[in-house]
């Protein structure tokens, strides 16, 4: 288990300077506190979509990405992830009128005061990210039936996510990278682990429009990301701090003590 030898490259946490450690901690928790505030929001954003309460789901993941089938993109937000933004009665009031054809005058006399009231910090259409709802024309748009994330969104979304993550799991595999774990390929195995989960994860958004099973595929890859992030984080921050330097750490420090120069 313990018999693969040390790289002569190899660098343990014992072994750097003091700055570098603190460094690296402080950018651990950072980073945990920004991984943890992305899953509340992942969380909050897919969760409930197929109505069945607060918790993410296979049929959330796939509505997400293809639609209910059966209702308005509004109405699947106000019944999902809106549904805590607006009192029930004025969320029942915008999802009657949708079911009703979206008339312009009953626009104008129920829906627009609740939409000005609740919604137009967010939704008047300076956010490129976020739907525009203002306006009779902009709504108008969002009241066809779901038919899921579009897919010049998912491209989007796609290029901020890989270009995101990648910076930021290459900064946790290098901090990563001085810690003492036996055997090698797993430890190579968990510094991979998270890109091949990315590919996978941002692909299957668009397989999931072709075909439903690849949901599993996004949770999958999702959850196995999640638990690499967790794994490093959590050895780097032990190994940086409360661990003893590992035995082949002490032993080569010992047989080939730094050669200290005199100024």
């Amino acid at each position: 288990m313990n018999s693969d030898p040390l790289h002569q490259l190899y660098t343990h946490y014992s072994q750097l300077p003091y700055s570098q450690r603190v460094l690296y901690t402080c950018t651990l928790l950072v980073l945990g506190l920004a991984y943890l505030f992305a899953i509340i929001y992942l969380f909050h954003s897919y969760s409930g979509r197929d109505g069945g309460g607060n918790t993410l789901t296979y049929q959330d993941i796939v509505i997400a990405y293809t639609g209910s089938g059966k209702g308005s993109r509004i109405e699947a937000a106000l019944r999902g992830p809106m549904s805590s933004m607006l009192p029930a009665e004025e969320a029942a009031t915008i999802i009657g009128w949708v079911g009703d054809g979206a008339n312009k005058d009953k626009y104008d006399a129920s829906v627009k005061p609740i939409l000005d009231k609740r919604c137009m910090t967010c939704h008047d259409g300076s956010n490129p990210h976020l739907p525009n709802l203002n306006g009779y024309d902009n709504l108008k748009k969002v009241t066809e039936r779901d038919t899921g994330t579009d897919v010049f969104t998912l491209v989007r979304v796609s290029h901020i996510h890989l270009f995101g993550l990648t910076f930021v799991f290459f900064i946790m595999g290098l901090m990563f990278s001085h810690a003492y774990v036996r055997p090698v390929w797993f430890k190579c195995t968990v510094v991979a682990m998270p890109f091949l989960c990315l590919v996978l994860d941002v692909s299957s958004w668009y397989f999931t429009k072709l075909y439903h099973p690849f949901a599993w595929v996004v949770m999958t890859a999702g959850g196995f990301m999640g638990m690499s992030f967790a794994f490093m984080w959590g050895v780097t921050m032990y190994q940086l701090w409360f661990s003893k330097p590992p035995a082949p750490v002490v032993e080569r420090e010992m047989t080939n003590p730094p050669t200290i120069i005199s100024r």
